[in-house]
């Protein structure tokens, strides 16, 4: 048996070493962070919307003063 003779089968090699290789760095993804602030912009329309349709609050109690009386 000569020194360049293998019991491993050269493409089964190839394949775990092509395996281990580490993968390619991919660009960040976009759509999570896009996702969120669209949901900010919802969230924060919805509560603009919602203040300027509630009622104004009333702080005077002269209605109830004048009843107790």
């Amino acid at each position: 048996m000569a020194a360049a003779d293998s019991a491993l089968d050269p493409d089964a090699l190839a394949l775990a070493r092509a395996l281990l290789e580490p993968p390619a760095p991919r660009p960040p993804r976009m759509w999570p962070a896009l996702a969120a602030a669209a949901f900010a912009a919802v969230c924060a329309l919805g509560l603009a919307v919602a203040m300027v349709i509630a009622p104004p609050v009333v702080a005077d109690h002269s209605f109830v003063d004048q009843q107790l009386r």
